[in-house]
């Protein structure tokens, strides 16, 4: 009856379901006593959101992640931040293939909208490679990470820290447990730590740039030639905003946050800031004393995000770089779109203009109705629901006293987000037959 019902629900409508689902257990378990520091009940709506972030991949947080949840409010955190990262579906199909059970077409199918491919075939392998490089790439980095934290914090500690922090970055969610030091202080107190800083950069941009690219780097080497035209979008794109990211952080904020820095640290913490801002949450910085243009680089580097099929949010590297050599072609009166000796579907434009359309409409409404409800400056709320919309978690200090209908839009932007801006329009909208017939045209003015 049931496997009947989930038959009948299009695969976008039961991926959100799926999400919310985590998203409901986890925070009906962080509501217990257990979870908690203080042994104390945790009210409903601060567990929704929490849960939410921790499943949506994204970092905002109403409590200290450190201060206030117990080990096993932790422990529920991390697992819903590894379930959110790689996909529920992912991983029921693990499951599966662990019991030797046989993959259905409806369960590929759904596998294949999980993991953002347009490809049925070779379904079973890609979720070995999506699990099995997940783990290996969460360990190196745990591994690195131990260097620093078990001298500072001692052998079980340490690893433990080091664990939770590897896969929080891998994941781009940006939850972390440095309210040991300072409540809600991420990882300013290792902004001149190499070890630290890089490691994590690393593990953001990995598991930000895609399965499906991982699947092509792995197959080919550093030969960028045979990579598919995917890949060359998203890697040269990812490679631009870090530089590009790097370059302004480091000239607006090199008299403000980085003053006092020597040369290198000032690189080493734009390029952190660079990586970061682009959905996962940690800071090195103070974001709340960021200089003006520093704040809106940070606005517009979490507005773009990773890249499809991937643990990051926003609006994806490859719709900007659609959108962008689409206005180049438009302006050189070509008809045409040509990206790396091949061309690029018409409708690809139009899904990614969409795509932008619905993000933007989302973050303006959020923030005039939080602008209403809220006593903060527009710039503080506008960077709040960017973070929450894109899915990356750097708060410029709001979070905590924001409103429970504030909290409520934030969740839904984090939620909205992680499902994507199109899929969540599909889940909502009715999949009418369209009429057998086209409609005449005619043209109007625009511009």
């Amino acid at each position: 009856m049931i496997s009947k019902w989930l038959k009948r629900i299009s695969a976008t409508r039961l991926i959100a379901l799926s999400f919310l689902i985590v998203i409901l257990s986890g925070s009906l378990l962080l509501c217990l006593p257990c979870s908690s520091r203080t042994g104390e009940w945790t009210g409903f709506p601060d567990a929704l959101f929490t849960a939410t972030s921790a499943t949506c991949v994204t970092g905002l947080v109403v409590f200290d992640t450190f201060s206030h949840w117990s080990l096993f409010g932790q422990f529920i955190i991390l697992l819903m931040i590894q379930i959110g990262g790689i996909g529920l579906m992912t991983i029921i199909i693990m499951l599966f293939i662990f019991l030797k059970r046989k993959i259905s077409l409806h369960e590929r199918l759904l596998l294949m909208q999980s993991a953002g491919t347009v490809r049925i075939s070779g379904m079973v392998k890609l979720v070995k490679q999506i699990v099995k490089g997940t783990l290996i790439c969460e360990g190196i980095g745990a591994l690195f990470l131990a260097v620093r934290f078990i001298p500072q914090m001692g052998l079980l500690t340490g690893s433990y820290y080091a664990v939770f922090h590897s896969v929080s970055a891998f994941c781009n969610a940006g939850f972390d447990l440095m309210g040991r030091f300072e409540q809600f202080s991420s990882l300013t107190a290792y902004e001149q730590d190499p070890v630290v800083n890089i490691t994590i950069m690393l593990l953001i941009i990995v598991g930000g740039i895609g399965f499906l690219v991982w699947d092509e780097i792995v197959r080919y080497g550093i030969r960028f030639g045979k990579y598919s035209l995917h890949a060359k979008i998203v890697l040269s794109t990812t490679a631009f905003l870090i530089l590009m990211g790097t370059a302004g952080f480091f000239i607006f904020e090199y008299h403000g946050n980085l003053e006092g820095l020597s040369l290198p640290q000032k690189l080493l913490s734009s390029a952190f800031m660079s990586v970061t801002t682009r959905t996962a949450g940690f800071n090195s910085m103070d974001t709340a004393s960021l200089s003006e243009s520093g704040s809106l680089l940070s606005m517009i580097l979490m507005f773009i995000g990773g890249s499809p099929g991937s643990t990051a949010g926003g609006i994806k590297t490859s719709t900007l770089a659609v959108v962008f050599f689409a206005m180049v072609s438009m302006s050189r009166g070509h008809s045409q779109i040509t990206l790396f000796k091949r061309s690029l579907d018409a409708n690809l434009v139009k899904h990614a203009a969409v795509i932008i359309i619905i993000y933007l409409s989302g973050i303006l409404l959020a923030t005039m109705i939080i602008c209403h409800v809220e006593p903060y400056s527009i710039t503080d709320i506008l960077f709040e629901t960017i973070s929450a919309a894109a899915t990356v978690g750097l708060s410029r200090g709001l979070t905590p006293s924001l409103s429970l209908l504030s909290h409520m839009i934030l969740a839904f932007l984090m939620f909205a987000g992680r499902i994507g801006g199109l899929s969540m329009m599909l889940v909502f909208g009715e999949q009418k037959q369209k009429p057998p017939l086209n409609r005449p045209a005619e043209p109007i003015i625009i511009g």
